[in-house]
C-alpha cells in the first residue's frame, strides 16, 4: 500500500515539471532594411526584433481628418458591420474554447445519488437444491462523489492549454484586423465618393462650357462663319463630355452603395448628400520605426498562431508516452435503509491509477508528430512573409504620398499658368480682341487641367488611408496638416462665369 501511494505522489510531483516538447521562442528576422527607400538617412537602430505590440493605444485615425460624415460612417461600420459582429463571434468562440481547455489543469468531480426498491422472486434458482426461497422486498439508497484527474506529468494538457490561449489571442489580433481594414475600407470609398463629387462639379461646368461652345458654332454655321466639320467635332466632344459626367455618377453610385453595405444598411435606403473632400491630411512621421510596423494585427496574428503551432508540437510529442488517470475515484456510502445510510459502516470508497500506452497504431501517432512540426513550419512562413508584406505596404504607401505630392505641385504649377491664360483672354475679349470662342476653349482647357488636380488630391487621401493602415492605424500624435492647392468654390465656379 506505501508503495502505491508512493507512485501516486511521484507522479502528482511531475505535474510541476517543464511541458514536453519545445518552449516557445519567436523568430529571429534576417536581411531587415536599415530605412526606407525615400528617406535616406534615418537612423538604422529604429529597427529592431519585431515584439507585437498591437494592444499599443490607437487612435481614431479617421478623426484627424476632421470630416463629420467620415466620422459618422466609420463608427456606424465599426457597430453595425456585419462581417465585424461575426468576427467578434469568432473571438467569443475562441476565448470559451480557452476556457474549456484549462479546465483540464483541475479534478473533474461528479455528484449522484442511486435510490432502488427491489422485490426478488420467491421462485428463482436456490444456491442449493436444499434451499427454500423466498419472495422478499428490499431497499437501496446510495449517494457516490466520483473523480477523475488525468495527471499531466508530462505536460500535455498545459501544452493544449497554451495552445488554446494563444489561439484565442489571434482571434482577439483577427478581429482588431477587421476592426482596420474595414475602418480604411470606409475612409477609401468615402474619399473616392468625394473624389468623384469634386469631378462632377468641375465636369458639369465643363459640359456646360461645351454646350454654350456648340450654340456659338451652330450660329457661326447658319452664318457661314463655320464649317460642318467644326460643328460635329464640337457636337461630338460635347456628347464624349457628357457620357464622361453619366460615367462619374455612376462610379459615385457605386461607391455610395459599398458605403451601405459595410455600415450594415440596404443600398436602396441609403443616401449620402454631394460635399467636398477633406481640408486636411494627416502628416505622417518623417522616420518611422519598426515599432509602427509591430503595431500591425495581422503581425500579430501570424505570431500567436505560430506559437499555438508550437505548443501543438509538445501535444503531439505526448502521445509517445503512457497517460496517468487517477480513476475510478469515489466516495458515498450505501445502505438499505436511510437512518443507517451515513453511518461508517455505510461509508464505500475506491481510488485507483490507470496507465495507458499505444503499443501499435499503424504509425499514426508519428504522423501527427510530423503533421505538428510542419504546421509550425507553416505558420513561421506566414509570419515571415506578412513582415514582408507590411513593409512592402508601407513602402508602397510612402512613396505614392511622395509622388502624389510632386504631381499635385506641378499640376498646381499647370492650373495657374492656365488661370493666366485665361485672365489674359478675358482682357482680350473684353477689349474685342478675341471671340467668345477662343475664350471658351481656353476656359475649358483651364477646367480639364482642374479636375486632373482633384483627381491627384484624391489620391493624396488615399495614399494617406494606405499608409496608416500599412503602420495598423492610428499613433498618439498624429499631427493635421492643412491639403495645400485646395480650389475654394470661387475659386471653381468663378472660371464658368468670367465668359457669360
Amino acid at each position: 500500500m506505501k508503495s502505491k501511494l508512493a507512485c501516486c505522489l511521484i507522479a502528482l510531483a511531475c505535474v510541476g515539471c517543464a511541458p514536453i516538447g519545445p518552449d516557445y521562442e519567436r523568430p529571429a528576422l534576417a536581411d531587415m532594411p536599415d530605412n526606407w527607400k525615400s528617406l535616406p538617412g534615418a537612423n538604422p537602430s529604429l529597427w529592431k526584433q519585431a515584439v507585437p505590440a498591437d494592444d499599443a493605444p490607437k487612435s481614431k485615425w479617421w478623426a484627424a481628418f476632421n470630416d463629420d460624415t467620415l466620422d459618422g460612417l466609420v463608427t456606424k461600420a465599426l457597430s453595425d458591420n456585419f462581417t465585424l459582429q461575426a468576427s467578434l463571434a469568432r473571438l467569443d468562440q475562441a476565448v470559451a474554447q480557452s476556457q474549456a481547455r484549462g479546465a483540464a489543469l483541475f479534478p473533474t468531480i461528479n455528484a449522484g445519488a442511486v435510490g432502488t426498491r427491489t422485490q426478488t422472486s420467491a421462485n428463482r434458482p436456490g444456491t442449493t437444491y436444499d434451499s427454500i426461497n423466498s419472495q422478499t422486498v428490499q431497499n437501496e439508497f446510495r449517494p457516490v462523489a466520483q473523480m477523475s484527474y488525468e495527471i499531466d506529468w508530462l505536460g500535455k494538457v498545459r501544452r493544449d492549454v497554451e495552445a488554446a490561449r494563444n489561439t484565442a489571442e489571434q482571434a482577439a489580433a483577427d478581429t482588431e484586423n477587421v476592426k482596420l481594414l474595414l475602418s480604411a475600407q470606409v475612409a477609401n470609398s468615402y474619399f473616392l465618393m468625394r473624389q468623384y463629387d469634386e469631378e462632377i462639379r468641375v465636369l458639369t461646368i465643363v459640359v456646360s462650357l461645351q454646350e454654350k461652345l456648340k450654340s456659338i458654332i451652330e450660329k457661326r454655321y447658319a452664318e457661314g462663319a463655320a464649317g460642318r466639320t467644326e460643328l460635329s467635332q464640337q457636337t461630338a466632344l460635347t456628347e464624349t463630355t457628357s457620357a464622361q459626367l453619366e460615367i462619374l455618377k455612376s462610379q459615385r453610385n457605386i461607391q455610395e452603395n459599398l458605403l451601405a453595405t459595410l455600415t450594415g444598411s440596404p443600398a436602396a435606403n441609403f443616401k449620402v448628400a454631394a460635399g467636398r473632400l477633406p481640408s486636411t491630411i494627416p502628416a505622417f512621421p518623417v522616420s518611422l520605426p519598426s515599432s509602427l510596423l509591430e503595431r500591425r494585427p495581422d503581425i500579430a496574428a501570424a505570431e500567436r498562431a505560430m506559437a499555438a503551432a508550437n505548443a501543438q508540437i509538445g501535444v503531439a510529442k505526448a502521445a509517445f508516452f503512457p497517460s496517468l488517470l487517477i480513476a475510478p475515484a469515489f466516495i458515498g456510502s450505501d445502505s438499505t435503509g436511510l437512518t443507517t445510510l451515513f453511518n461508517t459502516p455505510s461509508l464505500i470508497w475506491a481510488i485507483g491509477l490507470s496507465a495507458t500506452q499505444t503499443i501499435f497504431d499503424a504509425g499514426r501517432t508519428s504522423a501527427n508528430y510530423r503533421f505538428a512540426k510542419a504546421g509550425y513550419s507553416l505558420t513561421l512562413a506566414n509570419y515571415k512573409q506578412s513582415i514582408l508584406v507590411a513593409i512592402q505596404e508601407t513602402q508602397d504607401a510612402m512613396s505614392n504620398l511622395q509622388q502624389y505630392d510632386r504631381a499635385r505641385l506641378k499640376q498646381d504649377e499647370g492650373v495657374k499658368n492656365y488661370i493666366k491664360a485665361y485672365q489674359t483672354s478675358l482682357i482680350r475679349y473684353e477689349a474685342g480682341l478675341d471671340n467668345a470662342q477662343t475664350l471658351a476653349l481656353i476656359q475649358q482647357t483651364q477646367l480639364n487641367a482642374l479636375r486632373v488636380k482633384w483627381q491627384i488630391h484624391g489620391n493624396q487621401f488615399l495614399a494617406s488611408v494606405a499608409l496608416i493602415k500599412a503602420l495598423g492605424g492610428g499613433w498618439e500624435g498624429m499631427a493635421q496638416t492643412p491639403a495645400p492647392g485646395i480650389p475654394s468654390d470661387q475659386e471653381v465656379f468663378g472660371m464658368a462665369q468670367g465668359g457669360e
